[in-house]
């Protein structure tokens, strides 16, 4: 008996061409005995029309092809299910798939995302919206502002924006934050709410952490000096540096003194003054290596 696989694809994340990626997928569900259905995402509606889609199919997996926005909608719109969700990275913040060390290659990604083993992943909620990797206060956002409102894409749209974003970075600010019954306030230029590890462009930014023990970092940045950025960059994120604070929480809440830029895996949510966070723990299931 065949089994239902549904196929969800973001045709603009990235910028890239998805047809070739599309063709792949259909061979290997053919060669596998999958049947394949293919949604393509319109920015209209899509949570609604995939949740529909997976009531007439009921397939035992869905595979992604997209970026963190598009992992993130289909687990929102998978919320009520028990399903497996496969990943093929096509996006241009990616940042998930790199952490789960999903492989380059896509026959190799084909393999994990329709056959492999999962693990039961957490996301965190802030202010009623769902985090599944990094989402940050400051000067990340910052940089992920000026990104949307560029037509540059890709590295180099993200270079571009890295050095105007730092020359023209505002003040450090106030935050106050409520984790494990303390009160703490803390300068920062930036403050990191993580799920995982690393960025998209493979920078370590919260080397203990783990996605799925039911706790979420915050990463607490005072200082953005060159000297700090070029460390953290090069992997050498300097966990004992009084310029870094580690909070290890499962709820939190976090006032800032002046509203703050903010964005959720890579999407920007405007400047906000205040977070408050959970942790949703074993809310979704991914395949892995």
């Amino acid at each position: 008996m065949k089994k239902n696989i549904l196929f969800v694809v973001n045709p603009i994340s990235g910028d890239l061409d998805k047809s070739d990626l599309i063709g792949a997928v259909e061979e290997f569900a053919i060669t596998n005995h999958f049947d394949l259905e293919v949604y393509e995402t319109t920015g209209k509606n899509d949570i609604k029309n995939i949740q529909l889609r997976y009531d007439e199919l009921l397939p035992e997996r869905i595979i992604v092809a997209g970026g963190d926005g598009t992992i993130k909608m289909v687990a929102e719109a998978m919320e009520e299910h028990d399903v497996i969700i496969g990943i093929l990275p096509a996006g241009s913040a990616n940042g998930l798939s790199v952490d789960l060390n999903l492989p380059e290659g896509i026959e190799e990604n084909l393999k994990v995302a329709f056959l492999n083993h999962y693990i039961e992943m957490d996301m965190i909620c802030i202010n009623g919206k769902k985090s599944i990797h990094l989402s940050d206060l400051g000067l990340n956002a910052n940089l992920v502002k000026n990104y949307e409102e560029s037509d540059v894409r890709g590295f180099w749209g993200y270079a571009l924006q890295a050095f105007t974003t730092l020359k023209e970075s505002e003040e450090p600010f106030v935050a106050t934050i409520s984790a494990n019954n303390k009160v703490v306030e803390h300068t920062a230029r930036m403050i990191v709410v993580a799920n995982s590890q690393k960025y998209g462009t493979g920078v370590i930014i919260n080397p203990n952490g783990s996605m799925n023990d039911g706790k979420f970092e915050l990463v607490i940045l005072k200082s953005l000096d060159l000297l700090l950025i070029g460390k953290i960059i090069t992997g050498n994120m300097p966990i004992d540096s009084d310029d870094i604070i580690i909070i290890s929480t499962d709820k939190a809440e976090i006032t800032t003194d002046y509203p703050v830029n903010f964005q959720i895996d890579g999407e920007y949510c405007g400047a906000q003054k205040s977070l408050e966070i959970h942790i949703l723990h074993k809310q979704m299931k991914i395949a892995v290596p």
